[in-house]
């Protein structure tokens, strides 16, 4: 399989962000994300776009993304954010509640521990690709599937009014 440079796919890993052009919540993750430009991004279109960064990023096609590799993913994903004007926040929620106790959100969920990621925020789903979070067995290294996985966590939790879908409206303050 041949890799998209992390240039060309760099856009694309800022994800539940507000946009600043037109005040559109989640504008520029629409843009990045809705694969069949229908105006919505279905849970289908997140995993397939994930799996493209996964992809891009796993520089030795092991299916692991190493802690140097993932340094890359972080200064593509950094370099993007600052190219949009978007600052990485700290989230507005209260954590997913599935973590191991080693994220750094106040998760009131299911998991043992304080939950994983930084809540669901403006950012929670930039936070849920970031390593200390896609690491979900802790090894230090993220599988695919791990990376993946990490869609049917956040996913649900963005899409605000549960239609299965992601739009403006599952984006900005609540």
């Amino acid at each position: 399989m041949r890799k998209s440079t992390p240039i060309l796919i760099v856009a694309a890993l800022v994800v539940a962000l507000p946009a600043l052009a037109g005040n559109q919540p989640g504008a520029h993750f629409l843009e990045m994300w809705d694969l069949d430009e229908n105006g919505s991004v279905s849970i289908e279109e997140v995993r397939e776009r994930r799996g493209d960064i996964f992809t891009t990023f796993d520089a030795d096609d092991d299916g692991i993304l190493t802690a140097e590799e993932y340094v890359l993913f972080d200064e593509a994903r950094e370099a993007d954010m600052k190219e949009h004007g978007i600052s990485q926040g700290q989230g507005g929620g209260k954590g997913m509640g599935q973590g191991k106790g080693k994220g750094q959100g106040q998760g009131h969920g299911k998991g043992q521990g304080k939950g994983m990621g930084q809540g669901m925020g403006e950012h929670s789903a930039a936070m849920a690709m970031t390593r200390e979070n896609a690491d979900q067995d802790g090894d230090g290294q993220v599988t695919r599937e791990e990376f993946l996985a990490g869609v049917d966590i956040w996913f649900p939790k963005q899409d605000r009014n549960g239609d299965g879908k992601l739009t403006s409206d599952d984006f900005g303050r609540m």
